[in-house]
């Protein structure tokens, strides 16, 4: 099975921290396009951050730069996001996505180059 399974979200209140986990398999894991993008209802989807895993180079949306860390974990076929220092306007609907390499750029996440994706997890930041 080709899939992405997001775990860890959850609530939290304002300056908390969770971490959100995504397991890959049924594909190559490495030298891909590994991405966090969010959802709030009736808006469009905001790419968050992404990782070459092939490399390790990294993007982040300055919402989240200094408070968000992407990371990868090889062993575990994993991506996860830690999420420090989080606010209310960090609540969405988190969700995991993967790509070929190109679509991990040092400017911008674009959803529509993505064709895999998670199931979502909720992420609700409480003041």
């Amino acid at each position: 099975r080709v899939q992405l399974v997001e775990s860890g979200g959850g609530s939290v209140q304002a300056g908390g921290s969770l971490r959100l986990s995504c397991a890959a398999s049924g594909f190559t894991y490495s030298s891909n396009c590994m991405a966090w993008f969010r959802q709030v209802p009736g808006k469009e989807r905001e790419g968050v951050a992404s990782i070459y895993t092939g490399g390790g180079a990294t993007y982040y949306t300055d919402s989240v730069k200094g408070r968000f860390t992407i990371s990868q974990d090889n062993a575990n076929n994993t991506v996860s996001l830690q999420m420090n220092n989080l606010k209310p306007e960090d609540t969405a609907m988190y969700y995991c996505a993967a790509s070929e390499y190109f679509s991990c750029r040092s400017y911008q996440l674009n959803d529509f180059d993505f064709r895999l994706w998670g199931q979502g997890t909720q992420v609700t930041v409480s003041s």
